[in-house]
């Protein structure tokens, strides 16, 4: 997983903390509706996110978590959310 670049939150592996930065942008009415529901339910861009488990068989639904609020989100659903990887906190040197 490349850091610090662009990324659909489909692609974030679990437990790796992302920063909401927007949606892939659409011309298809349906995924705008359903970038717009989930803008509406909290993912905003500069909120940080987390994939917490995928489904079995074949990683779909994904368990995403935002804030302090866990959803479900099919693939095709988290693949509208573009992220960017949280790199760690470096400490400054003495």
């Amino acid at each position: 997983m490349p850091s610090g670049g662009l990324l659909g939150l489909h692609q974030l592996d679990c437990r790796v903390d992302a920063e909401v930065i927007g949606f892939t942008p659409s011309l298809d009415k349906q995924d705008q509706d359903v970038a717009l529901r989930l803008l509406e339910i909290g993912f905003l861009p500069g909120e940080v996110v987390r994939v917490i488990a995928h489904g079995y068989p074949g990683h779909d639904p994904l368990a995403v978590r935002v804030g302090h609020t866990t959803f479900a989100l099919r693939g095709h659903e988290a693949a509208l959310v573009q992220v960017r990887v949280n790199l760690p906190s470096q400490g400054l040197a003495a």
